[in-house]
């Protein structure tokens, strides 16, 4: 039985769910497989500042269309917004595509590719609010659905790790295009897995404005959000390393070992010890990186990595769900989506224009800032404020 103190588990729920879920998995994957190899081709075309701004500017995007998510799913079928925003990724990914392959004579290529990853970031962030926080929502009983949360996000978290295996992989044996190819072919397998599932119909509430915070941003957890913001932007620096493909599968090791220690380590333990122990983790090996080899750095670090943000992940997911009030479950959910990912673009953006040199520093100083925050700050308020 689900408690307060005790992080919830994958149950076996009846089809729907996983085809959700998988679908959530694989639009994630489409994003993260641009990380590791699309800077190559940036820094091929333009500078460090270049780069950064290129694959920062989906964070940006992000907040696009946020505002308009809860009105759009109000107005229109919920699962057809979702796809639709799914399309505007491949058309973004297309633009990415053709831009590299040099067949946009209109507008110059980096130009272009910063345009569209602003644009896919803002298609990303309207699929993700409606998957994630209503039709996944939708499809579960009300007993099931902070489990069925749980469940997707640590989806997507997977996803951060696949997504990179599966690209330098096929960028090792053929090149970028295929990357791009294969980002979209994950698009278009999602589409059809949400098509599969049969929605009932909602009618729309009486009075819906074009534009609110609902689905979108819970001003309540803004401390959570950029507490999370924080320790994502260190995640974010470290992705804009040269990272080898067992680096991200050591990392994917890391997020089943944190699943294991939810099961059987944190059970009983104290609210904050996740967060807390986390932190410690990231601060680890962040001093490994800096000062151990290469070969050692592909092994360790990135389990250690895994495993602090996966416990990191689920603890503020849950702080941000159990601060929420009611009917406000899957604005919680795109806040928290809102802080992993800003976070995640922040870090690329910094790490490959202004702080290149001083990764790891400036990640260990984030760190303790974070730790401190989260210890003195966050936590005390969050169980001052909390509302389940």
């Amino acid at each position: 039985m689900y408690t307060q103190n005790t992080p919830v588990h994958v149950k076996l729920w009846h089809h729907d769910f996983w085809r959700l879920a998988i679908a959530n998995m694989l639009l994630t994957m489409s994003v993260y497989m641009q990380i590791p190899v699309l800077p190559l081709w940036l820094s091929k075309h333009g500078d460090a500042l270049s780069t950064g701004i290129a694959m920062g500017a989906y964070g940006l995007g992000l907040f696009l269309m946020g505002g308009c998510c809860n009105y759009l799913v109000q107005r229109y079928r919920r699962n057809h917004v979702c796809q639709l925003a799914i399309l505007m990724m491949l058309a973004c990914i297309a633009v990415i595509y053709l831009s590299v392959i040099d067949q946009l004579p209109v507008i110059e290529g980096l130009t272009a590719v910063c345009l569209s990853r602003f644009c896919l970031g803002a298609s990303f962030g309207l699929a993700q609010m409606v998957l994630v926080s209503t039709l996944i929502i939708d499809v579960c009983e009300s007993f099931q659905r902070t489990e069925a949360n749980h469940s997707a996000a640590w989806f997507g978290r997977f996803a951060m790790s696949l997504g990179p295996v599966a690209s330098l992989l096929i960028y090792r044996f053929f090149d970028l295009e295929y990357v791009l190819l294969s980002s979209g072919v994950c698009c278009l397998l999602s589409m059809v897995l949400i098509q599969l599932v049969n929605f009932p119909f909602k009618a729309p509430e009486d009075k819906v404005y074009k534009f609110s915070l609902d689905r979108f941003f819970l001003p309540s957890g803004w401390l959570l959000f950029v507490n999370l913001l924080l320790i994502t932007t260190i995640i974010g620096l470290l992705l804009s390393t040269p990272l080898s493909s067992m680096f991200y599968g050591m990392m994917m090791c890391g997020f089943f070992f944190a699943l294991l220690a939810e099961r059987f380590v944190f059970v009983n333990a104290d609210l904050k010890s996740e967060s807390i122990t986390g932190l410690f983790l990231i601060i680890a090996s962040l001093l490994m990186m800096r000062q151990t080899t290469a070969v050692v750095n592909n092994y360790i670090p990135p389990v250690l990595i895994g495993f602090a943000i996966g416990i990191i992940g689920s603890r503020f997911l849950l702080f941000f769900i159990k601060l929420s009030r009611h009917c406000q479950r899957g604005t919680s959910q795109s806040t928290f989506f809102l802080a992993w990912e800003t976070g995640i673009s922040i870090g690329l953006f910094l790490g490959y224009s202004y702080l290149s040199k001083y990764i790891y520093l400036v990640g260990l100083i984030m760190a303790v800032v974070a730790l401190v925050v989260y210890n003195f700050v966050t936590h005390p308020w969050y169980m001052k404020h909390k509302n389940r």
